[in-house]
């Protein structure tokens, strides 16, 4: 059954809150998008989470326009622009988590170190480049670390996870989180190995069928 606007408010709510929860987001920091319509459904600005109510989510158009009260995040660009550009991807999850923001902060890449790496949809985690925080210039960064992944890194910024549903995109961000930070304390034990472009094509076909799924009605 088709999920109605009042359903996907409360989700947004619900994943913002749950985000905070498992340690992914401090403060304000952070945003939440789902399509919706012909549009998208999107966090206020600078709204506290626990403060935040289903009537508090921002519609918003293609074109960039709403006529919410509340403005939407400051980040709402790269939200709008990956939906526009991904018709598979139906939620955005941006966080500054620890341990991503850590690696996005050195501009580094997260390789194939264990094979949850899987659930990017390639070999890699890329981290993209670094643009000042609500530009055009930062979306076209984003979308370009996203092509053929799922999720990405932002330099000296957070991380972007994407999904076909927003349970999904949240379980993905907080696998990339756990994947990050599992690699930080590789590095300090030793070299982790690096698995090859096979074992992640292996692990990969494994991944179509792997993730939360909705429960059985």
């Amino acid at each position: 059954m088709a999920e109605t606007e009042a359903d996907l408010r409360e989700a947004v709510v619900a994943a913002c809150r749950e985000m905070a929860e498992q340690g992914l987001n401090q403060g304000t920091s952070g945003n939440v998008s789902v399509r919706f319509g012909e549009g998208l459904l999107i966090t206020p600005s600078g709204l506290p989470y626990g403060e935040m109510t289903p009537g508090d989510i921002v519609p918003m158009g293609m074109d960039g326009r709403s006529d919410h009260p509340l403005p939407p995040s400051s980040e709402w660009r790269f939200h709008r622009d990956i939906l526009q550009a991904r018709p598979d991807v139906r939620a955005v999850v941006h966080a500054h988590p620890t341990y991503c923001t850590a690696f996005a902060m050195c501009r580094k890449d997260i390789p194939a170190a264990h094979y949850m790496i899987a659930a990017a949809g390639g070999p890699t985690v890329r981290c993209g480049g670094y643009a000042l925080f609500g530009t055009e210039e930062l979306s076209l960064r984003a979308l370009e670390a996203l092509q053929d992944r799922t999720c990405c890194l932002l330099a000296n910024h957070g991380m972007i996870a994407t999904g076909p549903t927003l349970a999904k995109a949240l379980w993905l961000a907080v696998e990339l989180e756990t994947l990050c930070r599992q690699y930080a304390v590789a590095l300090q034990v030793g070299r982790p190995h690096i698995l090859s472009e096979a074992e992640v094509a292996e692990a990969m076909e494994r991944f179509k069928s792997y993730g939360p799924r909705p429960k059985a009605g």
